[in-house]
């Protein structure tokens, strides 16, 4: 039994599968949506069973952003709201070990590009789009949209993208870097879960530490870059996986990881 009132929670083949369920609010991010997000996150993060994780939307809709009616309904303030809401849970998958997809469906609007941009990869429908909302109701960006967009587009797209309010198509997002695949609607879930579940049979640790390398050298100069990989490859180079996947490769017979 589902127990959570804003979210399906559900695991596949070792994949979990996270859908915002408020269709008739376009997903828009209430309090509880919110507070069920780290929930399921958290809990997902902490179940060995689970080797990844897919964010999605039920409906038309990945989610409009922040539900209008809801914000300042708790606080005094909306730094105070970004603080104590957003960030445990876009900071739960940016320090998670796991990888996390966000399947994209319609309209991603406002900080809910936050979100799909938090994770390590994203699937696209053909007909889904970001929406930086944020500029034409007289807003800056926030819940770390700014800094996914300056790091993935460059200083002036990421500016024309904020300023202008722009819609970013799914082709344009794969153009640009923000999404790895783009697939028909009618097939996103069933393509992004096959593509967990390739995934999932990679090497967990080397996930794990391609991870932390990005997340570290994204704010590292090229010598701490350096230093950083060679710290991370210290590590899988005295496991399990990599002495089995060379055992593997010399013998001709295929690789099998260790869970961690």
């Amino acid at each position: 039994m589902n127990q959570f009132k804003t979210i399906e929670y559900s695991i596949k083949n070792r994949t979990a599968c996270i859908i915002m369920n408020r269709p008739k609010s376009l997903n828009a991010f209430n309090s509880t949506l919110k507070s069920e997000l780290s929930q399921a996150i958290e809990q997902a993060d902490s179940d060995s069973i689970v080797r990844n994780i897919i964010i999605s939307g039920r409906g038309r809709c990945f989610s409009s952003g922040a539900d209008l009616k809801d914000v300042l309904s708790h606080y005094n303030t909306i730094e105070e709201e970004l603080l104590k809401e957003y960030k445990p849970f876009l900071m739960a998958i940016r320090n998670s070990d796991k990888l996390y997809i966000s399947a994209i469906n319609g309209a991603c609007a406002g900080i809910a590009t936050g979100l799909a941009m938090a994770c390590d990869l994203c699937v696209m429908a053909d007909n889904a789009y970001l929406y930086q909302a944020f500029a034409a109701i007289g807003l800056i960006p926030d819940g770390g949209v700014s800094w996914h967009l300056l790091n993935t587009l460059g200083y002036k797209r990421a500016m024309e993208a904020i300023i202008c309010s722009k819609k970013l198509s799914a082709e344009q997002c794969l153009y640009l870097g923000i999404a790895n695949k783009v697939v028909p609607a009618n097939t996103l879930l069933t393509e992004t879960q096959s593509w967990a579940e390739q995934i999932a049979k990679g090497s967990p640790l080397a996930q794990k530490y391609s991870k932390k390398l990005l997340r570290h050298i994204i704010m590292a100069d090229l010598p701490e870059a350096f230093d950083i990989e060679a710290k991370f490859q210290n590590k899988t180079t005295d496991s399990y996986d990599f002495k089995n996947a060379v055992a593997a490769f010399f013998e001709k017979h295929p690789i099998t990881f260790a869970d961690y």
